[in-house]
């Protein structure tokens, strides 16, 4: 493995956008220079040993920095399904940047694992460009889901009620996401066109809540960029052509985000501020987020005919100790104010397009915890005040 020959290959970078496996450990940075666009899943790990270099940008340009050049790539390792008759393997989980990656690399090097699902993918990897391979057959990573508390439960049900018959569905992964595909059940004509989809589509393809019959192209398929969930979501794409694996370019694009109408996408958040700021990334000292696809996917439902951009967040944090409903915020602006559209707590909606910043501050408040409205109210008066 490269982790165990790191010594004898000097100092070398390595980025990766996100990770759910155990295999990159800090002390493996003795050698490897890691990066990544932010700490999700357990690349938190190496945030919090401070050895992971984190590169701002949002998931929709990384096929862009590779091709110029920006975000080098000398030698791409990827994953992917055993070969047709043809020599295609499929990108299997993974599409998202793997095709810029590739195409940007002087070496490539496959992991041909029989584990793979053979996905049907906009362009696939043919064995001609592959110049190293490593046959295994072992277990993919899987993204299984946890337990649903009350108060997603509750948000996913505020969330629920922006969802309508022929709405097109931008998802990710987490407890809120699958409490709201539990509640969709009773829809119609759903469309799915997501940067990653989890198990929770699966249920809803196979009750045909998910048609996709209403969207304007890609009708009649769920269209992702990777698929995050357990062997169940694996094995319902294998070889099902109801589900279209695209490039990230493609996924994230601005031009066929806004040309999608009824547009529904739901991100989360760690805290929000009373003019609407969002902060998906740090908290204090310490980096847990990314910037991911949520201003690709804010954009696009704000944009959208007949869409929303739903941000949904529990809250308070640190069990029950801090309000995620803040004066100002602790980290970065991930997503400007002037992009968000609906903000969503179990507490309720608040609806910020379009109306001023006093009158979103006393939105906010009412979607706060109870225990820290007075606080914010006092902060949320000063901007009536001055008018901004």
């Amino acid at each position: 493995m490269l982790i165990d020959q790191r010594a004898g290959l000097g100092c070398v970078g390595g980025f990766a956008a996100t990770s759910f496996s155990n295999v990159f450990e800090p002390e493996h940075a003795d050698h490897i220079k890691f990066s990544s666009m932010g700490a999700m899943g357990s690349l938190r790990v190496l945030a919090r040993a401070k050895v992971l270099s984190v590169i701002p940008c949002h998931f929709g340009q990384i096929p862009f920095l590779l091709e110029s050049g920006a975000l080098p790539c000398d030698v791409a390792f990827v994953q992917v399904s055993p070969a047709d008759s043809n020599g295609r393997h499929s990108f299997g989980v993974v599409n998202d940047f793997m095709q810029a990656m590739i195409a940007r690399a002087r070496v490539v090097i496959a992991e041909v694992n029989d584990q793979v699902p053979f996905t049907h993918c906009d362009h696939y990897l043919h064995a001609s460009r592959i110049d190293a391979f490593i046959e295994t057959s072992r277990p993919l990573v899987e993204v299984k889901s946890a337990a649903i508390s009350a108060e997603e439960t509750a948000i996913a049900r505020v969330a629920a009620g922006y969802i309508e018959d022929g709405s097109v569905l931008q998802v990710g992964i987490g407890g809120v996401p699958d409490a709201i595909t539990q509640l969709l059940a009773d829809r119609r004509n759903l469309g799915v066109h997501s940067g990653m989809i989890g198990d929770g589509i699966v249920d809803l393809m196979r009750s045909g809540a998910i048609t996709n019959a209403a969207k304007p192209f890609d009708v009649g398929v769920s269209v992702t960029g990777s698929l995050m969930g357990s062997r169940r979501l694996f094995d319902f794409a294998n070889e099902n052509r109801d589900i279209m694996m695209h490039a990230s370019s493609y996924t994230h694009s601005d031009a066929v985000l806004c040309a999608i109408p009824k547009m529904i996408t739901i991100n989360s958040a760690l805290e929000v501020d009373l003019t609407g700021q969002v902060n998906s990334e740090q908290t204090g000292d310490s980096y847990v987020g990314g910037t991911g696809g949520q201003i690709d996917y804010v954009r696009a439902g704000s944009r959208s005919r007949g869409g929303h951009s739903l941000i949904a967040l529990p809250s308070t944090a640190a069990g029950g100790k801090l309000s995620r409903i803040v004066a100002s915020l602790t980290g970065p602006v991930s997503t400007a104010r002037s992009e968000v559209d609906v903000v969503i707590t179990e507490y309720g909606a608040a609806e910020l397009k379009g109306r001023s910043i006093a009158e979103r501050a006393k939105r906010l408040v009412n979607i706060a915890h109870p225990a820290f409205r007075e606080n914010l109210e006092r902060n949320a008066f000063a901007f009536e005040a001055r008018g901004y």
